[in-house]
């Protein structure tokens, strides 16, 4: 996957960490990326990324109610 920098000045309260975790979150909740590539991003391992999804208040699973159903209903 090609790469692309980004530079972006970030008021002094917000961490380079919390900027890189807000930016893999939201385009994860998107579908931009992957969980692996969301994890990349913020630089954490995917177990963590999954965590601080949570955190984020974003669905690491995005199923439908329907969907849900059919998959526990087999």
């Amino acid at each position: 996957m090609p790469v692309t920098t980004l530079e972006v000045e970030l008021p002094s309260a917000l961490s380079h960490d919390d900027a890189r975790m807000a930016l893999a979150a939201k385009l994860f909740e998107m579908g931009r990326v992957t969980i692996g590539e969301g994890a990349a991003i913020a630089g954490v391992s995917k177990p963590t990324f999954m965590e601080m999804l949570g955190r984020y208040g974003v669905a690491v699973f995005n199923y439908s109610a329907e969907d849900l159903r059919a998959e526990v209903d087999g």
